[in-house]
Formats: C-alpha cells, sequence, structure tokens
C-alpha cells in the first residue's frame, strides 16, 4: 500500500510511531522499553489495512463514515495490549468477514459490490 515511512519519536517516556496520510494522521504508542520496530510494523499493518478497506480512499470522511470497519481492525490486531496480527490483508479479510456478516450474507450484496470483493481478494492474494 503506501510507501510512506513512519516517524518515530519520544515524549515522555513512551515511544511514539506515526505518519500522516492525506488529512489523517495514525499513531502507535509504547513504553520506552518497547522495540520500535514492532511498534512501526504494527502501525505500517494498521494503515495498510485501513486502505485496503477504504480502498485507498485514506482520507477523513471516508474514515469517518466506515469508522465501524477502523476499530474492527484494531480489535483484530490488538487485545489487552498484546498484539495478535500485523498482516494487513489477514486483517482486512477478517474484518470483511465480520462485517458481511453483521449486514447480511453475500448473496444480499449487488453483483457489483460482489465481483468488487472477489477481484479485491485475488489482487491480495496475488501480491502476497
Amino acid at each position: 500500500m503506501g510507501c510512506v515511512l513512519a516517524e518515530i519519536t519520544l515524549l515522555d517516556n513512551n515511544i511514539i510511531v506515526y505518519k500522516f496520510a492525506q488529512d489523517l494522521h495514525f499513531f502507535v504508542t509504547g513504553g520506552e522499553n518497547e522495540n520500535e520496530l514492532i511498534l512501526s510494523s504494527v502501525l505500517q499493518g494498521f494503515f495498510d489495512a485501513v486502505a485496503l478497506l477504504l480502498r485507498n480512499n485514506v482520507e477523513k470522511m471516508e474514515a469517518l463514515e466506515n469508522l465501524d470497519l477502523i476499530f474492527l481492525c484494531l480489535d483484530e490486531m490488538v487485545d489487552q495490549g498484546v498484539v495478535l496480527e500485523t498482516d494487513p490483508n489477514v486483517i482486512a479479510g477478517k474484518v470483511a468477514m465480520q462485517s458481511t456478516e453483521a449486514s447480511g450474507s453475500l448473496s444480499e450484496q449487488t453483483l457489483t459490490q460482489a465481483i468488487a470483493t472477489a477481484r479485491e481478494h485475488l489482487t491480495r492474494s496475488l501480491l502476497t
């Protein structure tokens, strides 16, 4: 997805890894003893999963309209401070499945949405 590198800073004994995308700011924080590479990996995985779910339209209005998906990304990645997953394809896939189950079955989606979903899954599988 985005090739924008994350910035790292130390503030009040906390490591902060962050990146900006258009009008959104993404932050991951950890204690001063945390590994910056792990925090950066979490940030990149989160950002890329959000970009997949928002179809690379990572901007404020799109994020607000899909805030439920973004929260589900966080839920799939971290549980009580423990990192469970950083692969954006896995995260986006789980979120998409939960979203589809919550809104109805795949047969209830329009044909265009189903084709777009299939194309996106195929693209992701070819890129990994």
